[in-house]
């Protein structure tokens, strides 16, 4: 617990929260950008080729069997960052979350008002018909055929609501945010080094008092933070002592 965090929250009115994969290591789900991070690991192709609209397109079956062992996570559960967010909504503090993630940690702790920049690995579509479908479809293709999930209905291939390179991010969301970020009184900003646009653009639209950097290593944000945590986003929002 930080005093001088604490303070903040139990001041604001209308806070939000824009997080990043640090938000999500603490539950047991790699990060992309650390050293131990996903786009240090060695494949046949570049993890940013192969999370890419071309590399889906051309390559499809093997863009799943990536996806699969990479990005689908099992058995994460939301951590004191997560939980601590849900009840801070709960309280009336907490006006919106906004997330790079795409594991559905935040609602799974109870968080309602969640933006999702980078999309979520729970939802799945047909890209033919629109049909949805559970994760668990996806999983399950690749124990039959060439792996690559397709539509029950009309056969068109089924893929997950996640943004990959060359895709923009979804408007009704980012409007979403920008409109949070512009109406909050506190931001939050933590786990993230604020490397990924255009998602790291909207702090541009924090008009504001108080601006909270929670992040283990330096950002492009820490010069006009009002208060600058360099610890785990779990101890600073956690309870405990």
């Amino acid at each position: 617990m930080v005093p001088a965090l604490e303070e903040i929250l139990q001041n604001c009115h209308a806070m939000v929260f824009f997080g990043g994969a640090g938000v999500s290591t603490e539950s047991g789900i790699p990060d992309f950008r650390s050293v131990d991070g996903l786009y240090h690991q060695k494949f046949r192709y570049p993890p940013e080729e192969m999370l890419s609209h071309t590399f889906f397109e051309r390559h499809t079956a093997e863009f799943y069997d990536f996806y699969r062992q990479k990005l689908i996570v099992h058995g994460a559960k939301p951590n004191a960052a997560h939980l601590r967010l849900a009840e801070l909504e709960r309280e009336g503090r907490c006006a919106a979350v906004v997330t790079q993630n795409i594991d559905g940690l935040h609602q799974a702790a109870g968080s309602k008002n969640v933006y999702e920049l980078h999309g979520s690995t729970l939802r799945n579509y047909c890209t033919r018909c629109g049909k949805f479908y559970p994760v668990s479809f996806i999983e399950e293709a690749g124990k039959t055929g060439d792996g690559v999930p397709r539509c029950t209905d009309c056969g068109g291939v089924v893929k997950p609501d996640v943004v990959l390179y060359e895709e923009g991010l979804d408007e009704a969301t980012l409007e979403g945010a920008v409109k949070a970020i512009r109406a909050a009184d506190v931001l939050i900003v933590g786990g993230t080094s604020l490397a990924v646009y255009p998602a790291a653009g909207l702090l541009r639209y924090f008009k504001g008092d108080t601006l909270v950097v929670i992040n283990k290593q330096p950002t492009p944000a820490d010069g006009m933070a009002n208060l600058l945590l360099h610890m785990p986003i779990g101890q600073a929002l956690g309870r405990g002592v």
